[in-house]
């Protein structure tokens, strides 16, 4: 199944939101796809949670505001908690999506090898049955 970008309903949900502004959801919701769309071209399926993630954090926090203190109340976020980013987490799970990254092997030996040695071989070493001469360590 190809992916699908999540709605601005979806990213309401996400957020624990009972309302949300559309038009700016859509805009953080497309701006997130692109900028998913610089790690892993096409997105694969599952990739909507990291979209989410992407376009929740600008939602919450478009300034990237830090520390905010407002009469007697303070709230300090983490650094980096706002703005339209990704974060090395959600490239490696992009990249995990699909497909890509961790531990691999690559065989290079081309499917049309022949399992027979490649050197040359000595037939004055064998006997008339087939087994090497005495010496070769074989009786």
């Amino acid at each position: 199944m190809p992916f699908v970008p999540p709605t601005a309903e979806q990213l309401g949900l996400y957020l624990g939101l009972e309302e949300i502004q559309g038009d700016r959801a859509d805009l953080l919701i497309t701006s997130a796809v692109g900028l998913c769309q610089t790690v892993v071209k096409p997105l694969p399926e599952g990739a909507e949670a990291v979209v989410l993630s992407v376009a929740g954090r600008a939602y919450v926090n478009p300034q990237q505001v830090s520390y905010e203190t407002i009469g007697p109340m303070s709230v300090q976020r983490p650094s980096g908690s706002g703005g339209l980013y990704l974060t090395k987490n959600d490239k490696a799970a992009l990249k995990s999506l699909a497909g890509r990254g961790g531990a691999f092997t690559v065989d290079p030996t081309p499917a049309t090898a022949d399992p027979s040695p490649t050197w040359p071989i000595d037939l004055d070493a064998y006997d008339g049955d087939g087994y090497l001469e005495p010496g070769w360590g074989y009786p």
